[in-house]
């Protein structure tokens, strides 16, 4: 069997077997698809240990990043443990395959002063009554009040809300479902939103869309409004363009620990499969915490 061929029989064992997300599936067939591309698609039952040191060789020579050879590496090991389980290889070539260390970056957060004034001039915006304004005013709020992913939030539906007890239904990695609180000013951003904004923009689309946040011809919104919005939003308030949703999701996270809560608790917030990725925001805590003592303490 060719090897492309062997991606889409991989692929849908995936979706139908293991049950992945189309999100994760896309990932290995993309990842598996660059080998079969660099290594002109030989035979599974061909393919040895230095054709995947050359692809992963070839990967590093464009500049690919770390975590990325790192998520490659892990994509090949996956299918070759299927293809060696199906009988397609004799031998599995990746079990040799040596994986880069991922290197720690930390993320970008912005500090809660800085959120503070990007939010009260979304405030200001939807005062005037604008719908898209409304609805801009609430997507900050909710992202900033509860953490939620970008993809989480514009897959919300009006059903997935409970204003009384301040809580939001999300359907999260893995198809994972998890109920999220977020705070008053939220609260108060979705109320005038549900109550002067989304029946404007329902009347310019589908009306019986169960959608909860809805783009100018009244669709569902799209994760790359979402992106543009917090792009042109919060990028000038701390100075930088590479910012994106999850700089929210991030601040969130960061300023909830600062403020002592259980990583525990915050893990779930997130809704992270392992500690370990919850932890990356204590080292953020810790370097804004060295900074401030480099510059303040006299013995430093």
């Amino acid at each position: 069997m060719k090897l492309s061929r062997g991606i889409e029989a991989f692929a849908a064992h995936l979706e139908r077997v293991r049950r992945l997300s189309s999100a994760t599936v896309r990932a290995y067939r993309n990842d598996l698809t660059d080998l079969a591309r660099t290594i002109g698609d030989p035979e599974v039952g061909g393919i040895d240990l230095e054709h995947l040191r050359e692809w992963l060789w070839a990967a590093t020579q464009r500049g690919d990043a770390r975590s990325t050879l790192a998520r490659r590496t892990s994509s090949a090991r996956a299918f070759f443990g299927w293809a060696h389980e199906e009988g397609l290889v004799a031998a599995d070539p990746s079990l040799r395959l040596v994986s880069p260390k991922r290197g720690r970056t930390l993320p970008q957060v912005a500090t809660a002063d800085a959120l503070r004034g990007v939010l009260d001039a979304a405030a200001e915006r939807a005062a005037g009554g604008d719908p898209l304004a409304l609805r801009d005013h609430a997507a900050l709020e909710l992202l900033y009040g509860s953490g939620i992913r970008v993809s989480e939030l514009c897959g919300l539906d009006i059903d997935d809300l409970d204003l009384d007890r301040a809580t939001v239904r999300v359907l999260g990695k893995g198809s994972k479902e998890r109920v999220v609180p977020f705070g008053a000013p939220a609260a108060r951003a979705i109320g005038a939103y549900l109550t002067r904004g989304r029946p404007v923009l329902a009347a310019r689309g589908d009306q019986a869309t169960p959608a909860l946040l809805l783009g100018a011809r009244g669709r569902r919104v799209g994760t790359r409004a979402v992106y543009d919005l917090v792009t042109r939003t919060v990028g000038p308030a701390i100075g930088s363009s590479a910012v994106g949703p999850h700089t929210l999701r991030h601040s969130a996270a960061t300023h909830l620990l600062d403020g002592g809560a259980d990583l525990r608790a915050v893990q779930e917030l997130l809704g992270h499969a392992s500690l370990g990725t919850t932890q990356i925001y204590t080292h953020v805590s810790s370097e804004r915490l060295r900074a401030a003592y480099a510059l303040a303490h006299p013995r430093a």
